[in-house]
């Protein structure tokens, strides 16, 4: 959701969604429309959600037993997004900092090292490095520009400070490797936490939190006859041509007016079976469809991401495959992978092996992200399995990031969006299931012909069962593959 003031009555006016391009004021009835500028890349290239974070410079609460203040805050930008840095300022007088970034948090705690530390451009995230004698893997690598300083900070910072950061975990250990003031780094260390684990208090409330994080920083106009000023009223996915009623002017195809119009209707033919701004009650929390987009692997096989965001509980994913919905939830503590050709990793003590490695793209974004996300994307995802969680690791050049996924029932998500769920149940079984169907197919096809060979030699009244029974079992299955593939 987008909050605007009308350029009709100056009354705030809510977009359904970031990707919304057009809202009509519920006072003066004024139908406003966002910049052709904002809106050209529809599809291909999604917003940033920025400045969602409830924490603000005087938020307290408790770490590993000592109590802690925010008193300022750096904010830092890189290509494809951004993250806070909190000064915090704990009742014994130290001090550290509270990472806040994509709704997960850090504390950590300047130390010194011991013995060498690798070099900013020697670390690629995925691989593991060693850190004052403990085995970390790196989880991304960032330049950022300071975009902003906030209370008070330690050290003087202003628009443009470059920072080059490094950021390892093992578990919930976390690690900061700090180059911004020369090729040896400060080091930090602490480990995830989580704003309920802290006993967060005086928190943003969520007005202030929809104000910041949905304000929109383009231009808006007001879609008026440009004959005679009247207002025209726009039917999303009606109206072909735009006609004044009051003087049968006709809008410019070419126009601004009609490109952002345009760009509006090439979004919404993308018809997800969940849409962008849709809401849910989801275990007494209120959540809303932020972002979707559409991602492929080598093999051509498609699905659909839903990103839900609330101002009370932390992000979350729902994926539509042909098989099915799932929920994945970025991990807190991470599991222990030793290398990326591993064939299994283990957390909370629990094995999960390796189910599948491949490539994924992007083909298709719209609404807002934690970061841009964009049409083309690329990165290799790494799946392991226990009973019916998957852990997935997908890996960047810049980053790695972990999440665990359990399956929905389509009736659940029909239960949470009720009438905004477009469309009816999966049909397709998912490639797994295609690929044990081909299996069993061959495995009944070894079976007729072991058994037609002593038969030739034994030619009798039992054939014929055995010859009936061996197609019933083959045919139906033979059936419903062809059924499958049609389908898709």
């Amino acid at each position: 959701m987008q909050i605007v003031s009308c350029p009709g009555c100056g009354a705030q006016v809510q977009f359904r969604s970031h990707a919304s391009v057009m809202a009509v004021c519920e006072f003066c009835r004024t139908t406003v429309l966002k910049d052709a500028a904002s809106v050209g890349a529809q599809g291909k290239l999604s917003d940033v959600l920025e400045d969602y974070s409830p924490i603000q410079v005087g938020t307290s609460g408790v770490v590993g037993g000592r109590n802690f203040n925010v008193v300022g805050r750096i904010q830092l930008r890189y290509e494809n997004g951004f993250w806070n840095e909190w000064f915090l300022v704990f009742d014994d007088g130290a001090s550290g900092w509270l990472g806040d970034a994509s709704g997960q948090y850090s504390v950590t705690i300047e130390r010194a090292a011991e013995g060498a530390l690798p070099a900013f451009d020697e670390v690629e995230p995925g691989k593991l490095y060693t850190v004052n004698g403990e085995r970390y893997t790196a989880a991304d690598k960032r330049v950022a520009k300071c975009t902003g300083g906030q209370g008070e900070l330690p050290f003087k910072v202003g628009d443009g400070w470059e920072a080059r950061v490094i950021d390892l975990r093992s578990g919930a250990s976390f690690v900061t490797l700090d180059y911004s003031d020369g090729a040896t780094p400060q080091l930090y260390t602490g480990h995830a936490v989580t704003l309920a684990g802290m006993k967060a208090q005086l928190l943003r409330d969520d007005e202030q939190i929809k104000a910041s994080a949905g304000k929109y920083r383009g231009k808006l106009d007001a879609l008026d006859c440009p004959s005679c000023g009247s207002p025209i009223k726009y039917l999303p996915g009606v109206t072909t041509q735009l006609v004044c009623p009051a003087c049968a002017a006709q809008l410019d195809a070419a126009g601004p007016q009609a490109q952002v119009l345009q760009a509006g209707e090439k979004v919404e033919r993308v018809r997800t079976t969940l849409p962008l701004g849709a809401t849910a009650n989801i275990s007494g929390t209120p959540y809303t469809i932020i972002g979707a987009m559409t991602r492929q692997d080598d093999e051509g096989t498609e699905w659909t991401e839903y990103l839900l965001y609330s101002t009370r509980g932390p992000f979350f994913w729902l994926a539509e495959t042909d098989g099915g919905w799932s929920r994945a939830d970025v991990l807190d503590t991470w599991p222990a992978w030793s290398w990326t050709g591993a064939d299994n990793v283990t957390l909370d003590k629990a094995s999960y092996d390796k189910l599948y490695e491949y490539p994924s793209r992007v083909n298709w974004a719209a609404g807002a992200f934690n970061w841009r996300v964009a049409a083309g994307d690329q990165l290799r995802v790494y799946e392991f399995a226990l009973g019916q969680a998957t852990l997935s690791a997908e890996l960047s050049d810049e980053e790695l990031s972990w999440s665990r996924s359990t399956p929905v029932a389509f009736d659940q998500v029909k239960t949470w969006f009720g009438a905004n769920v477009r469309g009816g149940a999966p049909m397709t079984p998912p490639a797994s299931a295609e690929r044990a169907g081909a299996g069993a197919g061959k495995f009944l096809m070894w079976l007729l012909m072991l058994n037609v060979i002593p038969l030739l030699f034994n030619f009798g009244a039992s054939y014929l069962p055995v010859a009936i029974g061996a197609l019933a079992l083959y045919l139906p299955r033979k059936f419903f593959a062809s059924e499958s593939k049609e389908k898709k």
